[in-house]
């Protein structure tokens, strides 16, 4: 006889009654009476929202995406958004990505949301989730949903919830939804749609949305861009639908699709990962950039907020860069057009993250300018702009190839990002630079910081016991030093507790609690672990530095901070 714990049963009962279809029914007793493993998986907890919002394996239970745990989630939020404004006619807007069934649970939420008497905004097909966060503002809409996992596995799904502002749910409203959402029971989920309350909408908000993206990402007349030659691929992904054409009408004529990529493809066939922070993801762009000696090489992941940038080095060789670089260039040339227009003021502000470069910080104070720094997550950076509206956003992003420029999307925005890319490329280029020498040239300004991310992936129950230890013990037995360099301070997200060990005082972090821990050495140094929001993942984020003093000096420095990178990660025995 199998034995099934009996937690795990009464969950799974629960999905036995009349609430249930009778397909759902008979695929639970098919599990019961012969998958034990996999009704567990199912059924030993709820899905909750991390950084991205909910992500996870489509199936049946409560630890998987399907109509049901989408559906009480939507009920949850319509329940919400009705408690929050009694007397208003509540709107929202609705995307999904490529994804398998993303379009069937896109249409189950805009269901279960008229069926509340809510007016309903949903693309008539897939888009990027920027897009979504721009219709939000753009239609002032009450909420937003896209349907997404991102760059997860073919098996993943998920459901991420944006605010008025078009920023991702933030306190208090995260937990407040997550409460009205658990107050749910899935008998009372209200699934006949009201179908005249839902509006399908393709065209208008694209067109506003490019119009928007030039505005913001563009910057010079034309004539630079049309000399600049550009691969790009969408990785079967959502970008297919807007970036091509954002490119052409900001000028850029020499654009290159990798074909046997531009297809939208839930199961993402040429590669493992649809994740432009893999190299392997861009490896047919890059050979194609080869073939026909292409500047610049982008791909975007398929929901459309990752971009992965690849541009020649000094040798005429292709190398994707990190987040963490394209960020600084990027940040650095938005700041700089600021400054020559004359708009720039020290009440300005860029945004970015406690995992991502400290580099950041030094940009901002040699432009007498705020770096405000925040939890990992766009979220966080969209609330700056929400809690500072007297200070102006410039841009800013996270070391995991996100970027917002400006505060029209209020996420990390690949089609903008783009945009600006292939701007700072070709006025570089026409200025007889590159990409890469701006980055090298801001090295020399600012000290020549590296980073580096280390990811295990551990998957399931036990993965996630493994995870959780982890922590543990690099909380209750510190790091003392790393390669060498004292450990001087040791900042604790989670207990909001930052000891400086140097004169052994503690101070309070003032930042939402998260499960992170960060250390600090003498040297400049830092190395933070988290356990990642949204994929069963523990990540160690490594930021190394050196002084460069001149190009020539590049090479020779540049080898000395990967040496350094690999010793810390022998160090801390996470390969």
């Amino acid at each position: 006889m199998i034995y099934i714990a009996p937690e795990i049963l009464d969950a799974a009962n629960k999905w036995l009654t009349p609430a249930f279809d009778a397909t759902t029914q008979q695929e639970i007793k098919e599990l019961i009476a012969n998958d034990p493993d996999e009704l567990k998986e199912s059924f030993y907890k709820n899905l909750a929202f991390g950084t991205g919002g909910m992500r996870g394996v489509m199936g049946i239970g409560t630890n998987r995406i399907n109509k049901y745990t989408l559906g009480k989630n939507t009920q949850g939020l319509a329940n919400y958004l009705k408690q929050e404004n009694p007397n208003k006619t509540l709107k929202v807007a609705i995307a999904y990505d490529c994804r398998h069934n993303s379009d069937t649970l896109a249409k189950v939420v805009a269901d279960v949301f008229s069926a509340n008497n809510i007016k309903v905004y949903l693309f008539n097909n897939m888009r990027p989730t920027p897009e979504l966060s721009f219709a939000v503002k753009h239609l002032g809409c009450d909420c937003g949903i896209v349907l997404t996992a991102s760059h997860n596995p073919p098996e993943y799904n998920g459901y991420k919830v944006y605010w008025n502002d078009g920023g991702q749910i933030v306190p208090p409203h995260d937990e407040n939804i997550i409460n009205a959402i658990n107050a749910v029971d899935y008998a009372t989920i209200k699934f006949e749609a009201q179908e005249n309350l839902i509006e399908y909408i393709d065209k208008n908000i694209d067109e506003a949305f490019i119009k928007a993206s030039i505005q913001n990402g563009s910057f010079t007349n034309t004539t630079n861009h049309d000399n600049l030659k550009i691969v790009f691929t969408s990785l079967h992904g959502t970008s297919i639908t807007i970036l091509p054409e954002t490119l052409k009408r900001a000028g850029y004529n020499q654009v290159h699709l990798v074909e046997e990529q531009r297809i939208p493809n839930g199961n993402f066939p040429t590669v493992k990962s649809p994740n432009p922070e893999e190299p392997e993801a861009l490896k047919m762009a890059m050979e194609l950039a080869d073939k026909i000696d292409a500047d610049i090489v982008m791909g975007t992941d398929p929901d459309s907020d990752r971009i992965g940038v690849a541009v020649r080095d000094n040798n005429g060789k292709l190398v994707l860069l990190n987040g963490n670089q394209t960020m600084l260039v990027m940040t650095n040339f938005l700041i700089n057009q600021h400054q020559k227009s004359g708009k720039l003021q020290t009440s300005d502000f860029i945004g970015s993250t406690i995992v991502s470069t400290p580099m950041m910080l030094d940009l901002a104070a040699h432009y007498n300018i705020e770096c405000k720094v925040g939890l990992t997550g766009f979220k966080w950076i969209a609330k700056m702009i929400k809690d500072f509206p007297n200070q102006h956003f410039i841009g800013g992003g996270e070391e995991s190839f996100g970027f917002m420029v400006g505060d029209f999307v209020r996420d990390k925005d690949a089609v903008t990002a783009a945009l600006l890319a292939c701007e700072i490329a070709s006025q570089a280029k026409a200025n007889g630079s590159s990409f890469y020498q701006e980055l090298q040239q801001l090295y020399i300004t600012h000290g020549f910081y590296k980073e580096k991310l280390v990811s295990l992936v551990k998957k399931g129950i036990s993965g996630a016991a493994e995870i959780n230890q982890m922590m543990i013990d690099f909380r209750e037995t510190p790091l003392t030093d790393i390669n060498g360099s004292p450990v001087v301070l040791i900042e604790d997200y989670q207990s909001s507790i930052s000891k400086n060990l140097q004169n052994n005082t503690e101070s309070t972090i003032d930042v939402p609690k998260s499960n992170v821990l960060i250390y600090y050495t003498e040297d400049g140094t830092q190395v933070a672990c988290r356990p990642s929001g949204t994929e069963p993942k523990i990540k160690f984020y490594i930021s190394v530095n050196e002084e460069l003093k001149s190009l020539e000096d590049f090479d020779t420095i540049n080898t000395k901070l990967d040496t350094k990178l690999a010793t810390i990660v022998k160090q801390l025995n996470v390969k």
